[in-house]
């Protein structure tokens, strides 16, 4: 699935319409060089998702996490700065494995090895300033029907 927005407010309405499709258990892959949108589609998400908290950054803490509605969480792993995944494999295989949190990843290069098929990888780029092309591809049942949903 190909996607264009055109500003910053249409991706984080694109993303709100995105998290409103999640229930849980989801796990989303983000794909992009720094300042592609990633943090601005996740804020969007989480409007998506009930989340009225101010989504930031986890670059320094690597992992924040959100209460949604409906007793979802949030969890949202950032390892641009990570050199080797350690103890934050484990960390995040117990995020992987909950039914009750929807677990996006930034820079998932370095815990590729832990992550599930059945995700949603979403390859975020910017042909101008202000503009992004969203590639969006799943790997599972779960993820196929997040993505029919956006049809």
């Amino acid at each position: 699935m190909e996607i264009e927005v055109k500003s910053e407010e249409e991706l984080k309405i694109f993303g709100a319409r995105f998290g409103a499709l999640l229930s849980g258990g989801e796990v989303i892959e983000l794909v992009g060089d720094v300042g592609a949108g990633k943090t601005t589609f996740v804020k969007g998400v989480a409007v998506g998702m009930g989340i009225d908290e101010d989504v930031q950054s986890p670059s320094f803490t690597i992992n924040r996490l959100y209460e949604a509605v409906g007793s979802i969480q949030l969890s949202h792993y950032d390892f641009y700065r990570l050199q080797d995944p350690g103890i934050m494999s484990v960390e995040l295989q117990e995020s992987l494995n909950d039914s009750k949190v929807v677990t996006i990843i930034e820079w998932a290069e370095i815990v590729n090895g832990v992550l599930p098929v059945d995700r949603v990888t979403i390859r975020l780029s910017s042909p101008t300033e202000t503009s992004r092309h969203l590639s969006i591809s799943s790997g599972g049942e779960k993820s196929h029907a997040v993505l029919e949903a956006l049809r």
